[in-house]
This record gives C-alpha cells, structure tokens and sequence, in this order.
C-alpha cells in the first residue's frame, strides 16, 4: 500500500500488508511509521518488484557465509591460541558445506576464504553504464556474453577513477563519470549467488573518444538499443539492471537507487 499521510499508513496496517511513505507528496514524514520509505516514484519497481533472494532456498550458503564471517573476525581479533585454532576450524566448516553443495573442492573454497584478512566487508565492483545517442555501450566477457564494463574497485583507486579505468581497459573508451545510478546488494540482483557479498556501483558516464582495443578481458565492444540487447552475463549485469541505466540517462532528477 502507497500513500502519503499517516491515515493510508494506518489503512496498510489494518489491512495486513507493508506500507510505503511516499515522500515526493508527504508533507512530513516526523512520526509516521511504515516499512518503506520512497524518496520518489522511481524506486517502486526497485523496492516492491523484487526478485526472490537466490540464498533463500540455498540456507547451506547463507550459514557457510555467516560462518565464515564469524572465523574471520576471530582470527582477527583473537589473541588466545586456543580460540585461534577452533575459529579456524570454523572457517574449515565453512569451506566444507560449500564444497559438499558444489562443484568446487574444499581446497578451492578454503583459498577462496583465505584471500582475505582483517574484519570481513563486502567487494565493491564499479560498472560504467556509457549510453549515446539511445545506445549503451557493452562488452563482450570471454564466455561469449555481454556486460558493462567494469570490475573490482582496487585498492588504490575511488570509484571514480575505477570506473574510468575498468571502461578504457575492457572498451577502449574514456569517459567521464557523471552519475551514480544504483549501489546494489550483487546476491540480490545477479546469479548465480556468491559465497562473499559484493557491492555493485552504477555509474553514468558521458563517453570522450575511444574504440576497442584487443585485451585479456573481453572480446570486442558494441551499442546496443534498449530491445536489441545481446546475451547478458547475468554474473555481471542483467537486462534489468541496464535498464535501470537507460531510466537514470533519461531522468535528469534520478535518485540514487540502493539495497
């Protein structure tokens, strides 16, 4: 239930189902409770359209992840050699339920957790959404299908200047950000689920000059329109997520959509 005051609020609650503030047309919000709180009308599609989290029916991968998250906050914080040496058979534990539910073995998922030390966050990967003239800009992956171009934010760079590099590495294109589109929980946007949490930025940007160059990352470099799109690589970028992208180049008061 969408409204505006305090009364459609209450009318959700008595009818049993969430509520959302719409807040483009709500005096004030002070004091008004609902489950949702939409800061314009192009969040609803992204709050109320929602596909089902892939880890709902995966619990395996959620407890390996939440127990993997615990072990290396141990192992970071703990002093005692004695807790040191249980908390790293936790993370074994963890690697062990992922390896059992799939195709990798428990030595490929123990390195896969180990790459990292210190208190666990999630992977940031910067995605650069470059349209002109009704066309975005996409990249073919080495597996045959199409995504932005983009990748990991390293460690030395802002999204920014990422998103600047990852668009000149993997299209030949250089850019200028302009834009943050939508910063997404990956897991609930993209497949097939990861055992680690990765944050997705989408940035707008305005292309300069530039075209393809070959490279170890992709294969070649294309405009598509909005409904001629190629074969996505959903890992990476799905078509509703370019989408999403087209929607912000074509609103100049586009709000930042978030998880």
């Amino acid at each position: 239930y969408i409204g505006d005051t305090a009364y459609d609020m209450a009318c959700a609650a008595d009818a049993g189902v969430e509520s959302a503030l719409a807040l483009w047309g709500c005096a004030s919000p002070e004091h008004i409770r609902a489950d949702f709180y939409l800061a314009h009308p192009g969040e609803i599609p992204s709050v109320f359209v929602r596909k089902e989290d892939p880890r709902k029916n995966r619990r395996w991968l959620k407890w390996a992840m939440e127990l993997q998250f615990i072990a290396q906050a141990g192992l970071t914080y703990s002093k005692d050699r004695f807790d040191l040496e249980r908390f790293g058979r936790i993370r074994e534990i963890a690697a062990e339920i992922v390896s059992c539910n799939t195709d990798l073995s428990f030595e490929q998922v123990h390195d896969l957790f180990c790459l990292e030390s210190g208190y666990q966050t999630p992977k940031l990967d910067s995605r650069a959404a470059i349209i002109r003239d009704g066309k975005i800009l996409l990249v073919q992956e080495m597996t045959g299908r199409w995504s932005m171009p983009g990748g990991w934010v390293d460690m030395d760079q802002t999204i920014r200047e990422n998103t600047v590099k990852e668009a000149r590495e993997e299209a030949g294109m250089l850019v200028a950000p302009v834009k943050i589109v939508a910063v997404q929980d990956r897991n609930r946007h993209n497949l097939p689920p990861h055992a680690y949490n990765i944050c997705k930025v989408f940035i707008l940007c305005e292309p300069i000059e530039g075209k393809f160059e070959s490279n170890i990352e992709t294969v070649q470099s294309g405009w598509f329109p909005p409904d001629r799109l190629p074969q996505m690589d959903a890992d990476k970028t799905t078509e509703e997520q370019v989408a999403m992208c087209f929607a912000a180049a074509e609103n100049e008061n586009w709000k930042v959509l978030f998880d």
